[in-house]
């Protein structure tokens, strides 16, 4: 029955994320003054952010959902739950913006070229972006179970928070279209809030964040 709960969970989100679109179209630069706002460029920071943190919120979906199975604490679960279910909806605003804006989801630049880091963005095995887990690290994950799933699970999100942090506030200021730069902001409080509460769990579970 909880898969089924998820798998509402994630239709509701759906539903949400495509509200949030009409109210970004309605928005245009968030001044309500009703005028809009230009379409960003494919090369924008807001393009390029959008497409971006849409992949970065992907993997963060995928993790939580495979340490959905791999525990039965309530704690990490619920934990896990909502970081799904919040990225998914937002993966599901940036990637509605990029249709409505009639930009490629997926660009030839390397990621992170809008914030002049494309050099530098990409890691190694899997690793697109700072802060993303490695393909090792994920098939590691689906490998553990209990408490050394949720340890390091807690690790592995703890690092994808803070890059998808340093993502965010790049959009924060860069980013010109005022519902996306509010979308950014929310993004940066939520996650640095969740930190510190994963470090706390982390220290109940007698471990802590990676260096």
């Amino acid at each position: 029955m909880r898969h089924v709960g998820w798998a509402a969970g994630a239709a509701a989100a759906a539903l949400v994320a495509a509200g949030a679109i009409t109210y970004a179209v309605a928005d245009g630069d968030g001044s309500g003054s009703g005028s809009g706002t230009r379409t960003p460029a494919a090369d924008s920071a807001d393009a390029g952010f959008a497409r971006d943190m849409a992949v970065h919120h992907q993997q963060a979906v995928e993790m939580s959902y495979i340490v959905r199975d791999r525990t039965k604490d309530t704690e990490v679960r619920r934990l896990a739950y909502d970081i799904a279910q919040t990225q998914a909806n937002q993966r599901g605003m940036l990637l509605g913006w990029l249709d409505l804006w009639e930009l490629p989801k997926v660009s030839a630049d390397a990621p992170m070229t809008w914030m002049g880091m494309g050099d530098m963005a990409s890691g190694k095995d899997g690793a697109l972006m700072p802060g993303m887990a490695t393909n090792a690290e994920m098939k590691r994950l689906g490998a553990l179970n209990g408490k050394q799933a949720e340890v390091f699970y807690l690790q592995l999100m703890t690092d994808h928070h803070k890059g998808g942090i340093h993502m965010a506030e790049g959009c924060v200021a860069k980013c010109t279209v005022g519902v996306e730069k509010r979308l950014a902001q929310g993004m940066v409080d939520a996650q640095q809030s969740e930190i510190t509460m994963m470090a706390d769990m982390l220290k109940a579970r007698g471990a802590k964040p990676r260096d």
